[in-house]
C-alpha cells in the first residue's frame, strides 16, 4: 500500500519515524507532505495513494476524484465534517477517526474557561499590567453553579467529572437521555437546560441539524448572568447571534475556541470586538499528551485496517 500523510500530526520526527519504519518494514511506502489548500497539489499528493492520513485540514472531494487507488481515509481528529464522508462511502472508501484522543485536553480547557469567565482573569490581567486594580471587575465562584452540557458525550462527561470537584450541579442534554452518572440529571429539552444553567458548555458534533442550534432564541433563553462556552465546532453557535447577545448584555460573557473557519481569523471580525469574550485559536485538543495519543490511535487504526479490521468507523 502507498500511504500519504497530508499534514503534520504534531509529533516529533523520531516519533513519526517509529510508526513509518514499521510500515515500511511490512513493504508499504509512506510519503509526508506539508499542509496545503492548493487543490492541484492535493490531487498530485493523493493520486497514487491507497491510504491518506490527515488531521483537520479541509479535504474536498474534488481533490480525490482522480485518486482511483484510494481505499481508506484515516482522520487524526474527532470531527469529520471537513472530510467528504458521504462521497467516500459511495465510492467504497472507508473512513476512520481518532475519537477519544483529546477528552482530557478539551475538558481541562473548558474548566479553565469557566474559571477565567467567573473571575474575569483576562480583563484583570490587562488592568493589572496597566497599573489598575480589581475595581469594577466582578468575581464569582464556580462552586454552587449549574453547568449545562449541550451534547452529553464523553468530553462533556469528563468535564462534568472535573467540575463536580468544585461543587457544581450538572445537566446533560441529548435527544435520548441515558443514566450517565457523570451528570446529576439529563434532559431532552434544550430550552430547559438553557433556562437553568449558569454556564452552558457546547459539546455536540456539527451536523445539518446542529448548525446554529445556539442562535438568538437560545441565547435569549439563557440567564442574563450566564456564560456560554464552545469547544466543539464553530458553526454550532451562530456567531452573529452571539455577537449581538454579548453587545446587548443578553448573557454575561462567552469563551470560544472554535469558529466558522479555522484560525487565523480576520482581526476586524465583529465578534472579536464584542465585550466579555475570551477567544483561543482552536487549542482545545492541542497538548503534547493528546498529540502522542492521537498518533497512536491513527496508526492503530491503520494497522487494524491493513489486517482487514475497520475500527473507529465513520459513516454518512
Amino acid at each position: 500500500m502507498h500511504i500519504a500523510l497530508l499534514e503534520s500530526l504534531g509529533i516529533s520526527p523520531d516519533a513519526l519515524s517509529a510508526f513509518t519504519n514499521q510500515l515500511e518494514e511490512q513493504g508499504h511506502t509512506f510519503a509526508v507532505y506539508e499542509k496545503t489548500t492548493d487543490l492541484q497539489k492535493l490531487r498530485e499528493e493523493v493520486r497514487e495513494a491507497d491510504v491518506v492520513i490527515l488531521a483537520n485540514m479541509p479535504l474536498p472531494w474534488e481533490a480525490l476524484e482522480g485518486a482511483d487507488r484510494l481505499k481508506y481515509i484515516d482522520v487524526a481528529f474527532t470531527g469529520t465534517d471537513h472530510v467528504p464522508v458521504a462521497q467516500a462511502a459511495a465510492h467504497g472508501i472507508q473512513v476512520s477517526n481518532a475519537s477519544g484522543y483529546a477528552e482530557d485536553a478539551v475538558a481541562e480547557l473548558c474548566l479553565g474557561f469557566m474559571i477565567d469567565l467567573l473571575r474575569s482573569i483576562p480583563q484583570t490581567d490587562r488592568t493589572c499590567r496597566q497599573g489598575g486594580t480589581r475595581a469594577g471587575w466582578p468575581a464569582r465562584l464556580l462552586k454552587g453553579k449549574t453547568v449545562g452540557f449541550v451534547g452529553a458525550g464523553r468530553i462533556a462527561a469528563r468535564t462534568a467529572d472535573l467540575v463536580r470537584a468544585f461543587g457544581t450541579r450538572s445537566i446533560g442534554f441529548r435527544r435520548h437521555p441515558t443514566a450517565d452518572p457523570a451528570f446529576d440529571r439529563e434532559t431532552d429539552s434544550l430550552d430547559e437546560l438553557l433556562r437553568e444553567a449558569d454556564i452552558v458548555s457546547v459539546h455536540t458534533p456539527l451536523t445539518s441539524s446542529t448548525k446554529h442550534m445556539i442562535a438568538d432564541r437560545e441565547l435569549a433563553a439563557m440567564k442574563p448572568r450566564s456564560y456560554l462556552i464552545n469547544t466543539a465546532r464553530g458553526p454550532v453557535v451562530d456567531a452573529q447571534a452571539l455577537c449581538r447577545a454579548l453587545n446587548d448584555g443578553t448573557i454575561a460573557g462567552a469563551a470560544i475556541d472554535v469558529f466558522d473557519q479555522e484560525p487565523p481569523l480576520d482581526p476586524e471580525d465583529p465578534l472579536l470586538q464584542a465585550p466579555n469574550l475570551i477567544v483561543t485559536p482552536h487549542i482545545g485538543f492541542y497538548t503534547e499528551e493528546s498529540m502522542d495519543q492521537r498518533a497512536k490511535i491513527v496508526f492503530d487504526n491503520l494497522s487494524q485496517w491493513l489486517q482487514g479490521n475497520w475500527v473507529n468507523q465513520v459513516k454518512p
